[in-house]
């Protein structure tokens, strides 16, 4: 999985007042815990822009003090109105415990369904994973192209050696759902072929007009 580098430094109060003084000057107030001790520490806001901002999962190597540890976001706070990053909590990682993570969903190929006239729905766009650090992938890619119309994709029917599925396993991940215009188009090809099938019935119903009678 990609990493990302983001250089701290640690805080010397862990108050109210000082994270706040942290906030106006453009810095993140920040903890690391999972490892022995727990590091609070500060980092620019601007360094979150590739690890928040972005469709794609990371981890993280985190430099503090000139020292490096291995991390990955575990929860991050914003202002409810501003929309600003207020608090950041990294989870440290090792190589030898399974990590928990949850990382985008992609897919390959053109469903036979979508050709049909269905369109594709995608349900979930993230799935949460456990594996060792080494064993986790960027994304997890699915091929669709062999799904019809009404047909899906589960966390089921989704294996990757090393990696375990949190999610459930009913949970639907990608789907062909039916249209409109496929409803119709059905709707229109049955009432042709049942009226197809009852003119010959109609036609013989019908009486024959007797012949006119000459007249003498």
């Amino acid at each position: 999985m990609k990493a990302v580098s983001i250089s701290g430094f640690p805080r010397e109060n862990v108050g109210k007042k000082d994270a706040k003084k942290n906030r106006n000057d453009g810095k993140v107030p920040c903890v690391l815990y999972g490892g022995k001790d727990q590091i609070h520490f500060v980092t620019d806001a601007t360094n979150f822009k590739t690890l928040v901002y972005s469709p794609d999962a990371y981890t993280v190597k985190l430099n503090i003090s000139n020292k490096e540890y291995d991390a990955v976001l575990q929860e991050i706070q914003f202002h409810p109105v501003a929309d600003n990053i207020l608090h950041v909590d990294f989870l440290e990682v090792f190589p030898d415990k399974p990590v928990t993570i949850s990382i985008p969903i992609k897919h390959v190929g053109v469903p036979e369904g979508v050709l049909k006239g269905g369109k594709l729905v995608q349900k979930l766009r993230k799935v949460k994973i456990k594996a060792l650090l080494a064993d986790l992938p960027d994304d997890i890619t699915v091929d669709v192209s062999a799904l019809e119309i009404g047909q899906s994709i589960k966390i089921s029917d989704v294996h990757r050696d090393n990696i375990t599925f949190l999610d459930s396993p009913n949970a639907v991940i990608i789907g062909v759902r039916v249209t409109r215009a496929v409803v119709e188009e059905t709707l229109v090809a049955g009432a042709v072929t049942a009226e197809g099938a009852a003119a010959p019935a109609v036609a013989a119903a019908t009486p024959t007009a007797p012949a006119a009678k000459q007249k003498k």
